[in-house]
């Protein structure tokens, strides 16, 4: 995809799911209102979607914590 293509494509909870994003919607919530997950749009009526671009840096920006992350050895 490109990047233009990746910022109006719109990702549903089972996108989110599919991406390995398994959470509670409540957590979602939670997550959006405290700023650490991007926050969703409603298309119409009760349907909410994220931009999949945003989702995309959010789970670059989690890479990157990883990276800087040091586990303890045992």
């Amino acid at each position: 995809m490109t990047d233009e293509t990746l910022k109006k494509t719109l990702a549903t909870r089972n996108d989110l799911r599919s991406m390995g994003i398994k959470v509670s919607n409540v957590t979602l919530l939670r997550w959006e209102a405290r700023g650490r997950f991007p926050r969703r749009i409603r298309p119409g009526g009760t349907t909410v979607a994220w931009f999949m671009s945003e989702i995309q840096a959010w789970l670059s920006e989690r890479d990157q914590e990883r990276a800087r992350t040091h586990y303890a050895e045992y």
